[in-house]
């Protein structure tokens, strides 16, 4: 009846032509090329993820042995130290907790030292701040040099 109000006509039967579908088309084509091309990303992001977890992992063994032989040196060079015996406890204390995060990172993977790290924010978000901040100035003024 609207058609016929605005055309003169009676309102057509016959089935939408071609031309007012092809919208609907070219918008789900568009829709599942989208969606695919965010499928294709999301799966390189993980299996980039996976290499950069893989390769940290490999690389815990050493840094885990560079620390225990850096805790080991500093608790030979300890007595040695000018400044007394302040200084000597101080420096056999760092070469304890040097040797304790070396077994912390041999005994955890990425993962478990990342929930760890996130677990940490979460109970410390002032203190995180801090750390973030003093850790960005500090890679900042590297990276100028």
């Amino acid at each position: 009846m609207a058609e016929e109000l605005s055309t003169g006509r009676a309102p057509s039967t016959e089935p939408v032509s071609a031309e007012w579908r092809e919208p609907q088309r070219t918008t789900s084509s568009f829709t599942e090329q989208a969606s695919g091309a965010v499928d294709k990303a999301q799966d390189k992001a993980a299996e980039l993820g996976r290499t950069a977890e893989s390769k940290l992992n490999e690389q815990r063994e050493p840094a885990a042995s560079a620390l225990e032989s850096a805790a080991a040196t500093l608790h030979e060079k300890a007595e040695s130290l000018p400044g007394g015996e302040r200084v000597t406890s101080i420096a056999h204390s760092a070469a304890d907790k040097m040797k304790s995060t070396a077994d912390y990172i041999r005994e955890h993977d990425v993962r478990d030292m990342m929930g760890d790290v996130e677990e940490f924010v979460r109970s410390h978000p002032g203190q995180s701040l801090v750390a973030a901040a003093a850790v960005g100035f500090l890679v900042g003024r590297a990276l100028r040099r």
